[in-house]
């Protein structure tokens, strides 16, 4: 599900996911 939310929202979502990650 993530890799879907990274994927979608591209460097925002990745930003947003590793920040819930951390």
């Amino acid at each position: 599900m993530k890799i879907l939310v990274t994927g979608g929202a591209g460097f925002i979502g990745s930003a947003v996911v590793r920040h819930i990650i951390q």
